[in-house]
């Protein structure tokens, strides 16, 4: 029997938790700030912990933090109604055994339980201030992402990012380089298939004034600027054959060789990307097979957006937001059977197209230049949620559209919508919305 450790300031979320821990055959504890769950872990030995993350006081990535810095750290999973990139991220690099979303069902709590009891708990991180790239999104592959970003970030391993043109790849490698111990210093990031082969070992590793015809001055190169930091190989798989052993000699050694010049050492974490299936150039000979697992060391996988659909709608209102504007229900319908060939980017110039075309606040469907709409998604490729976490998340979502188009006027809110009021305010508080999301009616 363990003893299972509920920090949260709702008490009666708390307490229906614990009902399930202790119907599991485990003893639960409460504490409902971090002050109480700290005063808990020093009073007797807790071998779990679930802990949710906004609590008047101490919250709870800094409480996570503090439990870190334990000699004795008991794994710790995050419960949160209000997962964001940047809370998930950060929650997994200060060592989070998971990050999940509320409810969780008995099922899932069970696997959580038996799992974090089978494991010790993460060794101490400790926990600067980031600046966070902006994702949006909270599909289960987005939040997947979401997690490994957390983990890798501090770490010096070389990650493979591949997935299809505009899914945002960089934006992983930033992420990455953000929420990591190289955050201040520099992100460099070079297209390998936007520049010449014949230019690109320069661009990479620089030269030497005078070392080949043209070289008028001293040039420092990519992994020089980057230093310290993080290096960004864009679209590797173009790389030529001939400039791939400098790069696996870089990334085994720490060592980079000017031309012209002599080798230097180089402290760089490189993260690379490509949309090209690496496996297949390495059977065709036209990538090595030595540095295709060099650089598979923590591979991610960005799907296309046409695979997580639930992410189109968020991310298109994201895009508009600068805007003022918002998207009709005939808009977001179309917006969503669309396949997105193109992925976030093409979603982005839409979005960015109508911002600057439509003259009124609301963007119909036919204000909408799509190209191509012949095979919208399956309904397979919708993502792998239960039905009830669905229509939790497409509730919030509109609620949460409601208010900010009637500027947080909720009996307006709740016109709009076709409920009564009062149910309203039953959903900000289940939600747990901002009290600016709100306040006014």
């Amino acid at each position: 029997m363990a003893t299972i450790l509920i920090v949260d300031d709702d008490l009666a979320l708390s307490e229906a938790l614990a009902e399930t821990v202790r119907s599991l055959g485990h003893r639960a504890r409460i504490a409902a700030s971090g002050e109480e769950a700290l005063a808990a872990l020093g009073e007797r030995a807790v071998d779990g912990v679930l802990l949710d993350l906004r609590m008047p006081g101490m919250d709870g990535l800094e409480l996570l933090g503090r439990i870190q810095r334990r000699a004795d750290a008991p794994p710790v999973a995050v419960l949160t109604a209000h997962a964001t990139a940047a809370n998930t991220i950060e929650a997994m690099r200060l060592g989070a055994f998971d990050h999940l979303t509320k409810p969780i069902g008995r099922a899932d709590l069970a696997r959580l339980l038996g799992e974090m009891l089978q494991v010790k708990s993460r060794s101490l991180r400790n926990r600067p201030e980031v600046g966070t790239p902006e994702f949006v999104g909270s599909s289960e592959a987005m939040r997947k992402i979401q997690k490994i970003i957390g983990m890798v970030a501090d770490s010096d391993a070389t990650v493979l990012v591949e997935g299809e043109t505009g899914t945002g790849k960089e934006l992983v490698a930033r992420a990455i380089h953000d929420h990591g111990r190289r955050r201040d210093k520099p992100f460099v990031a070079v297209n390998c298939a936007a520049i010449p082969a014949e230019l690109l070992e320069s661009e990479l590793f620089g030269h030497l004034r005078g070392a080949f015809t043209g070289a008028h001055a001293d040039r420092r190169g990519a992994f020089l600027e980057a230093d310290g930091g993080t290096l960004f190989l864009d679209e590797i798989g173009d790389m030529s054959l001939s400039l791939q052993p400098k790069i696996l000699r870089a990334l085994q050694e720490r060592v980079i060789a000017p031309i012209g010049g002599k080798p230097m050492p180089v402290d760089v974490r490189v993260v690379a990307a490509t949309n090209r299936d690496l496996l297949e150039r390495v059977r065709e000979g036209a990538f090595r097979q030595d540095l295709f697992y060099r650089l598979h060391v923590v591979p991610i996988h960005l799907p296309p957006l046409r695979e997580r659909i639930s992410d189109i709608l968020p991310l298109a209102e994201h895009f508009l937001a600068p805007s003022g504007k918002w998207l009709a229900a005939d808009a977001a319908a179309r917006l969503v059977r669309h396949p997105w060939p193109g992925n976030v980017r093409e979603l982005r110039n839409v979005m960015e197209r109508m911002a600057v075309l439509v003259r009124g606040k609301t963007i119909t469907a036919a204000d909408l230049d799509l190209v191509s709409e012949e095979s919208g998604p399956s309904p397979f490729d919708w993502p792998d949620e239960d039905l009830p976490s669905a229509i939790a998340r497409l509730e919030e979502m509109l609620i949460r559209r409601a208010l900010v188009r009637s500027g947080g006027n909720r009996a307006e809110a709740a016109r709009v919508l076709g409920i009564h009021r009062q149910l309203l305010y039953a959903k900000i508080r289940r939600y747990g919305f901002d009290s600016s999301e709100g306040e006014a009616g």
